[in-house]
């Protein structure tokens, strides 16, 4: 059994409904999805269906998207990039303290009355961000809420963990 199975044009519609439904993005993504046994979802060239998998074992291929499970669908940093600027519900804006928490790996203590399940974490800085550029919208990651607290799922490898102040 292969590792990585491509999906065909129906469940990629399910995972595009899933977005619609938590995040209200309508979207249509030209990329070839493949789906692994722990439910994590890659997205690559879609000249990935004229290649026969079926001799080969794939372990890894493409950019990781989301994970789909029991609690709903969850975003990757990069799936929240391409999801974030069509998302109408779910996002939650943070302040600059916020975001270095966030990218510290830290949950945060925050309210938000009209969100529920996985959000989408926008940093929106009026000025220059400590150690250059200028982000107008920086997508940080997703986050669980769950009773005016937000659960960081970031892996401790793509924490920073000296954030300037």
């Amino acid at each position: 059994m292969p590792e990585l199975k491509i999906l065909n044009s129906k469940e990629i519609k399910e995972i595009m409904q899933l977005i619609e439904s938590q995040w209200g993005a309508k979207i249509k993504m030209e990329y070839g999805f493949l789906k692994n046994a722990k439910n994590r979802v890659f997205i690559i060239n879609k000249d990935i269906s004229k290649i026969d998998t079926s001799m080969i074992r794939i372990n890894s291929a493409g950019m990781y998207f989301c994970e789909i499970d029991k609690k709903g669908i969850r975003l990757g940093i990069e799936g929240t990039q391409i999801i974030g600027p069509k998302a109408e519900k779910n996002v939650v804006l943070l302040d600059e303290d916020e975001a270095r928490k966030w990218l510290r790996g830290e949950d945060l203590e925050k309210e938000c009355k009209e969100c529920s399940g996985f959000v989408i974490l926008k940093y929106n800085p009026n000025k220059n961000f400590p150690g250059g550029g200028n982000f107008s919208s920086d997508f940080l990651g997703c986050g669980k809420y769950t009773n005016a607290k937000i659960l960081n799922y970031v892996g401790k490898p793509r924490r920073i963990q000296m954030v300037p102040s």
